[in-house]
């Protein structure tokens, strides 16, 4: 995509974000984003299908980036492990684009709609996540119980995360990870 068109998305999704935040998205239309981001609707409309796309865009990005990460991590590791250090070296990514992603969540929280579209981009990646477990070996059946419930420590990481930076992404993702083997453990075993 040309720089310009990279810039129009970029200012839609802050534009959107904005009004999202001051107005509720129920509230807010495609055309007021096009105007507050200085394009027209039909540029709305060349990069986002609607405007809750606005507030997904780069799931599939994220999707890729965590089946390469699966792929590049050390042959060794158990599923659990690959997906920890797939996570870890996404970290950087996530700190990155907190200022965006944390008043994200918020809009998403308070809207019925978003949080049904979030599940299906969640399944998405979720799918995105075993296949990438699968093609190292491991069966299909665990390699989806490993997505679901490594997203799900990744969800709370950065929930978590959003709602006291105090500490790293990182850090929160490693006391999932072991909150996961606590619980894995007989009671009294630490």
């Amino acid at each position: 995509m040309p720089r310009s068109g990279e810039d129009a998305r970029r200012r839609l999704r802050h534009a959107a974000l904005e009004l999202f935040a001051e107005h509720g998205f129920d509230h807010v239309t495609a055309a007021q984003i096009a105007e507050r981001a200085g394009v027209t609707e039909r540029t709305f409309f060349r990069h986002f299908p609607d405007k809750r796309e606005v507030l997904f865009d780069g799931q599939d990005r994220l999707g890729a980036a965590l089946s390469e990460a699966i792929g590049k991590a050390p042959p060794d590791l158990a599923p659990m492990q690959a997906l920890r250090w797939a996570f870890s070296s996404a970290v950087e990514t996530f700190e990155k684009s907190r200022q965006y992603a944390e008043p994200r969540q918020r809009v998403i929280a308070a809207t019925p709609a978003l949080q049904e579209r979030e599940l299906t981009k969640h399944v998405a990646i979720a799918r995105v996540v075993a296949e990438a477990l699968q093609r190292r070996g491991v069966e299909k059946q665990r390699s989806d119980l490993a997505a679901q419930t490594g997203l799900a420590i990744l969800g709370g990481a950065l929930t978590a995360w959003f709602a006291d930076s105090s500490l790293g992404l990182g850090d929160y993702l490693d006391r999932g990870f072991a909150e996961l083997y606590q619980l894995s453990q007989p009671i009294g075993v630490s």
